[in-house]
């Protein structure tokens, strides 16, 4: 960040001395300067400092001094009132340094950065000289910096050139102790190597060998081999043979076959003409029972479900209920949550099922209807450990089916005509079942029923 060139303003002409900065602020002063505006930014009030500073002024002075470092220093150079607001808090800080530096003989011992910070601040008499002193006092500083860190760099790269040459020697001495060993052990492999060739001299003439015995083993294996395929062609002749007598065997079983089921068909038709003859001699009338007569359903003219909802009887009276499972063969499907919820909602649903099973199980035992309880399992974290009571199927819907779903699969699955009875106020789940023709009924319905048992 450059510093503004110093000058004279307008202002300056009523207080401060007309002097000109003819260079930047060196580094090092415009860095204290910095610090001294940061550290007495603290000390005015808002209304003191330039709008332009004014939303620095709750930052600590390290931020203020990191982040508004241009800005304050822009101030301190452009408005005058605020660089004398800066120097009467530097003169509480540092009275004596700013009282020498007004009188006009700063102190010999002061850091002369210091010096010429407090003075770019309170603009005595002289101030540039002591700028321009601090700069070159400064500029003096790093090159004696710079002369002692070359001087330093070349020891070091001295001493470095030392070390290099000591390890040199070391490793070509190392070296030529490795070159002896290597030359040794070159020996040794070249006497290893004839010991080799003469191995592998000895190896080829037991190869040569062997390949002589190979080839008498083949020799005599090719023999072997066509006294086997001799033997084979004779094995064949004897199998064909062999096949051609279990066919005759085969044909002539076959024809005694033949004789044995003609005769098999002859004493057949004499136990029929038996039969005929033992029926004419009874005079037994034909069979008019079929097995369609067993089956167990609502024959017409007889009550039904729907001749049930004719009387006049309340939708919420049990003794509706009570006649519908009065009908043969009934089944009573019962959609769990949807009864619980309605008769005891405060319950935990473990309860819930407990209480509504052990309901259904007596009024199965009152009115041997086959009853059946769904409960929506979709949601169950784990299967629930439950014994279905006396009398009751109970069902958990499979993960991704509704219990809705269930009873309407219940109702499709019932024959025609049979009584099928479905509680649940779910007005999607009465129109299904009623479509398949079961008889829904509401949930307080069975909650009445439930309470007389």
């Amino acid at each position: 960040m450059e510093q503004p060139a110093g000058g004279a303003t307008p202002a300056d002409a009523a207080g401060d001395a007309v002097e000109v900065l003819d260079r930047p602020l060196p580094e090092g002063v415009r860095r204290r300067v910095v610090a001294l505006v940061s550290d007495a930014f603290g000390g005015l009030t808002v209304t003191e400092l330039p709008a332009q500073l004014r939303q620095y002024a709750r930052f600590t002075p390290t931020r203020r001094a990191k982040f508004a470092g241009n800005a304050m220093a822009a101030a301190l150079e452009g408005d005058p009132a605020f660089r004398r607001r800066i120097g009467e808090r530097l003169k509480e800080a540092q009275p004596e340094l700013a009282a020498a530096l007004v009188a006009g003989s700063p102190p010999a011992a002061a850091d002369p950065v210091d010096v010429a910070a407090a003075a770019y601040v309170l603009r005595p008499a002289g101030w540039v000289k002591l700028v321009a002193a601090a700069g070159e006092e400064a500029e003096r500083a790093g090159a004696e910096r710079a002369d002692e860190e070359v001087r330093l760099e070349l020891e070091r790269l001295r001493e470095e050139l030392a070390r290099a040459r000591t390890q040199t020697k070391t490793d070509t001495e190392r070296l030529r102790a490795e070159l002896d060993a290597a030359r040794k052990e070159a020996d040794s492999l070249q006497r290893k190597l004839r010991s080799a060739a003469n191995e592998v001299k000895r190896g080829e003439a037991a190869l040569r060998r062997g390949k002589a015995e190979s080839d008498a083993l083949r020799a005599e294996a090719a023999a072997q081999v066509s006294a086997a395929e001799s033997e084979t062609r004779r094995l064949r002749t004897r199998l064909s043979e062999a096949e051609a007598s279990v066919e005759a065997g085969r044909r002539a079983a076959r024809e005694g076959r033949s004789v044995e089921d003609m005769r098999l068909r002859l004493l057949l038709d004499t136990v029929l003409e038996a039969a005929g003859g033992l029926r004419r001699e009874l005079a037994l009338p034909p069979s008019s029972m079929r097995p369609a007569d067993s089956v167990d359903a609502v024959e017409p003219g007889r009550m039904s479900p729907k001749d049930i909802a004719a009387r006049a009887l309340s939708e919420t009276d049990p003794a509706l209920l009570d006649q519908l499972l009065a009908l043969p063969q009934a089944h009573l499907i019962v959609d769990g949550y949807n009864v619980t919820k309605t008769g005891y909602p405060q319950m935990p649903l473990e309860k819930q099922r407990l209480r509504l099973l052990g309901g259904l199980s007596v009024l199965a035992a009152q009115t041997g209807a086959e009853m059946t309880c769904v409960f929506d399992g979709a949601e169950l974290a784990a299967p629930v450990l439950l014994a279905p009571p006396r009398g009751v199927r109970v069902l958990f819907s499979k993960p991704g089916v509704t219990a809705d779903e269930v009873i309407r699969q219940l109702a499709r699955a019932e024959p025609p005509g049979r009584p099928v009875v479905v509680v649940s106020t779910d007005r999607e789940v009465a129109d299904g079942v009623a479509k398949a023709g079961a008889r829904p009924v509401a949930s307080v319905l069975l909650l009445k029923r439930l309470s007389r048992v």
